[in-house]
């Protein structure tokens, strides 16, 4: 069975950096489309960054510049290096993995917090 694990969430202080990563299984890694979305509470699920199979990325408006996704198809696994973070960032962060290249969520993650808060 299809298996995305996340880790690597926390709790940091504005403006400091975590990495997240997820380890799939049960998948033929390579050839899927990777995606990073969060939840905060009381808010709707947003997609925050996706790298396809040929890893090219995007990023939703509000991490531009800040984090970083990218992925080792010989582990299997993909990467959200998040730096500057913020308040606003806090949230549940959820891999997925698909093949539509704006929206990859068929198969998820079962979610990593991360609290950034002095």
């Amino acid at each position: 069975q299809v298996q995305l694990v996340e880790s690597g969430g926390g709790l940091v202080q504005p403006g400091g950096s975590l990495r997240l990563s997820c380890a799939a299984s049960g998948i033929v890694f390579s050839i899927y489309h990777m995606g990073w979305y969060r939840q905060a509470p009381g808010k709707q699920r947003e997609l925050v960054a996706v790298i396809t199979s040929g890893a090219n990325t995007n990023y939703a408006d509000s991490v531009k510049g800040r984090f970083t996704i990218s992925r080792d198809n010989a582990k299997n696994t993909v990467y959200l290096q998040m730096n500057s973070l913020k308040p606003e960032d806090t949230a549940v962060y959820y891999c997925a993995a698909g093949f539509r290249t704006r929206d990859p969520g068929t198969y998820w993650g079962q979610g990593t917090q991360v609290t950034v808060s002095s």
